[in-house]
């Protein structure tokens, strides 16, 4: 089995994102622009309800997602960021039911997992991404712009992942040869 590649191409993220926006599915749009801005695992963001995200007295998003990790066990806060709040702000009004992923049956349960995958699978098959791209790409895309693009700490993103060792978190940032021998060529010492 082929390992989940991160969304290098940050013009190929938003372009995964508008995919759904354009085609006016709400709900599979936040699911883009949540992952990618929150390094969830898919099973903790399905999970999520709009009372974990928006606060119905103030008529606003929450500035944090709080939980407990479902795999690891451990709390979490993760701050929002405007990108996925204006994302929540679009779909709030025509949301279906308690979860944000509502799987749309009038059941009050999310989408699955195996239904995410096949959302993201699909729509990024349709539109052209090259490579392995699943529901944890978007989690490993994060980590990947994160360090490439913002310079976050390797250290702060393995713990935000929650990893237990730095191997694991370097695998999820993907690194190439060609970015290694960039990185060489752009540190000019003499």
């Amino acid at each position: 089995m082929a390992t989940t590649q991160p969304i290098r191409n940050r013009e190929d993220l938003k372009r995964l994102a508008e995919y759904f926006l354009n085609k006016g599915e709400k709900r599979n749009y936040v699911l883009v622009v949540l992952a990618s801005s929150t390094a969830l695992r898919i099973g903790d963001l399905l999970k999520l309800k709009w009372t974990d995200v928006y606060d119905e007295k103030t008529n606003m998003v929450k500035t944090h997602i709080v939980l407990s990790e479902q795999k690891t066990g451990k709390p979490k806060a993760i701050a929002i960021n405007e990108a996925a709040t204006s994302a929540l702000n679009r779909y709030y009004q025509s949301r279906s039911g308690d979860y944000i992923f509502d799987n749309g049956r009038g059941e009050q349960k999310p989408i699955g997992r195996q239904q995410a995958w096949r959302i993201i699978t699909a729509a990024s098959e349709k539109i052209g991404l090259k490579g392995q791209i699943s529901c944890h790409s978007l989690r490993k895309t994060w980590g990947y712009h994160a360090w490439s693009c913002f310079r976050v700490s390797p250290v702060v993103i393995m713990q935000i992942y929650n990893h237990s060792s730095f191997e694991i978190t370097k695998r999820y940032l993907g690194i190439t040869q060609d970015e290694m021998d960039r990185a060489y060529r752009s540190v000019e010492l003499f």
